[in-house]
C-alpha cells in the first residue's frame, strides 16, 4: 500500500445560476474591484492508502461521484500525488 494526497475541487457547472458567486461580484464593485465574474466551489484534501496510482485514482472517483460532488449541478477536477508524512 502506497499513502496518496488528493486535492480536489468542487464547482457548479457553468449552466448553475451561482447566487453566492453574484454576491461576492457585487461586494467586490462596491468596493471598487472591477471582475468579470465569480464563481463560489469547494476544496478538499483527502490523504488515503491506496494499492496503486489508478486504485487511488478510482477511490477519489468514487468519493465525489457518491459523496463530495452532486453529479447534477457540480462538476470536480483533482490532482493526485504520492503523500510522504513530511510533505506539507
Amino acid at each position: 500500500m502506497q499513502k496518496f494526497k488528493a486535492k480536489i475541487f468542487v464547482t457548479l457547472r457553468p449552466s448553475v445560476l451561482d447566487p453566492a458567486g453574484t454576491a461576492v461580484k457585487s461586494a467586490l464593485a462596491q468596493m471598487e474591484h472591477q471582475v468579470e465574474s465569480v464563481r463560489i466551489g469547494k476544496y478538499v484534501e483527502m490523504i488515503f492508502d491506496a494499492k496503486d496510482q489508478q486504485n487511488a485514482k478510482d477511490q477519489v472517483d468514487l468519493a465525489c461521484d457518491r459523496l463530495l460532488a452532486n453529479p447534477v449541478i457540480e462538476t470536480y477536477t483533482f490532482e493526485l500525488n504520492p503523500y510522504e508524512s513530511n510533505n506539507v
